[in-house]
């Protein structure tokens, strides 16, 4: 089993989740990383979309709100990373969340590490 691991992506800490670890299924798991990227220093968290349950892409379940919410309590940004089309396929609605929450800043979904240090870099341009 690989562990999580403290990175550093154009200036931010992330703390790499690894994909084999446990799933998040509750808050308890939620706290659980939540702790783990504060141990680390990490101010964002970079999830493998295979820790998360089908739950939390069937958004009547309420499992990705409580998720979402948990990190924003601690000011602990999440980075969704992999493929979900099959997820959003499915749902109207988890597309539309999908598109708005990778508007904002507290929830991306980016299919790899590579666009996440992408949008990271963007985030550091100084404005013009």
């Amino acid at each position: 089993m690989m562990s999580d691991t403290l990175v550093h992506l154009h200036g931010v800490p992330v703390l790499d989740c690894a994909p084999d670890g446990a799933q998040l299924r509750g808050t308890g798991d939620v706290l659980d990383v939540i702790g783990n990227a504060i141990g680390h220093g990490a101010e964002l968290v970079l999830l493998p979309v295979q820790r998360l349950t089908d739950d939390f892409f069937t958004l009547r379940t309420g499992l990705a709100g409580e998720i979402v919410q948990k990190f924003a309590n601690y000011r602990i940004r999440l980075a969704v990373v992999g493929d979900i089309s099959p997820h959003v396929a499915k749902s109207s609605a988890l597309s539309a969340f999908v598109s708005e929450s990778s508007r904002g800043g507290q929830l991306w979904f980016v299919p790899t590490k590579d666009d996440l240090a992408e949008r990271l870099r963007q985030q550091r341009r100084p404005a013009t």
